[in-house]
């Protein structure tokens, strides 16, 4: 049938620890070389929760090879629920970890045989990320690293990984060794070790989204979009980027929610429709800037 989306799932590794975790990649297969979009989630998010996948097929619709993985200490086990279940790797992740897993995606794409994709089908010169969230402001640090990336879109983005801590829940997470934070849609109480204090410090410049954001994507397309209605990320988040890199475009779609309307699980084959025009907004944006 014509215009049917694939879905290929491959396993990856990252390059500081051996725990496996699971990609997958969306796309109609007409054997032309279509521009590759990554998807990264949020902070307790995980590649198929809501209507993620049906955002992949949305994708590959229009024209997109869209890829999408779990971060190897999201939660998620290889094999398992497809939920938040390994809460001891949780709280061993940081942010230097979750750069790290981005970047071995982004070679597996660009290694032969190694995803499972036909190298026919993707043109890696039109190569673009979308990051969800916290994931928003890990694709703008990869982007900096990564000349690969041509382009990159937020989607309520934070623009600090030091959410605010305080010194004094700094002091006292250092005592402890371990902070807690529920999943607000499971109730579990998930481990926050003090080592991810200690890597966002020894790796400052590495994750410093201003002056990433000043200095190293002023020449590449990136796109700020943020709802009016966020709930968890305030939209002041999304203007302060567009301080920081004026040439960047902003776009704040109105009544959108932080999950843009999602939830999980997501029981439609249709998008939610503030997810549609995030979706619509994103794919011209790239259409606009990844010109073959």
């Amino acid at each position: 049938m014509p215009n049917l989306p694939v879905s290929v799932e491959f396993l990856l590794s990252g390059p500081g620890h051996k725990r496996p975790f699971a990609a997958d990649a969306r796309f109609v297969p007409d054997g032309r070389a279509k521009p590759v979009v990554v998807f990264v989630h949020g902070f307790k998010g995980f590649k198929d929760w809501g209507h993620f996948n049906v955002l992949a097929d949305w994708f590959a619709r229009r024209g997109f090879v869209f890829v999408k993985l779990n971060l190897s200490h999201n939660g998620v086990v290889v094999g398992g629920s497809g939920d938040l279940e390994d809460l001891e790797a949780f709280g061993r992740n940081n942010f230097s970890i979750e750069l790290d897993d981005l970047g071995a995606l982004l070679d597996a794409l660009h290694t032969p045989d190694q995803t499972g994709i036909s190298a026919d089908e993707m043109d890696l010169s039109r190569l673009a990320l979308i990051g969800h969230s916290r994931g928003g402001g890990l694709v703008l640090l990869k982007a900096a690293e990564d000349t690969r990336v041509r382009a990159v879109a937020t989607w309520a983005a934070i623009s600090n990984v030091n959410p605010g801590w305080t010194e004094q829940q700094m002091t006292h997470w250092q005592q402890k060794g371990v902070m807690h934070v529920e999943n607000s849609r499971t109730r579990q109480q998930l481990p926050l070790y003090y080592q991810l204090v200690e890597n966002y410090y020894q790796n400052r410049p590495r994750l410093n989204i201003e002056q990433n954001l000043r200095q190293r994507l002023h020449d590449r397309p990136v796109l700020i979009l943020h709802g009016d209605q966020d709930e968890t990320v305030p939209l002041d988040r999304a203007r302060q980027l567009h301080e920081w890199q004026p040439a960047a475009e902003l776009k704040v779609l109105p009544a959108a929610t932080h999950n843009f309307g999602g939830a999980h699980p997501w029981p439609s084959a249709e998008l939610p429709e503030q997810a549609k025009q995030a979706a619509e907004a994103t794919a011209e944006f790239f259409e606009q800037n990844l010109q073959a």
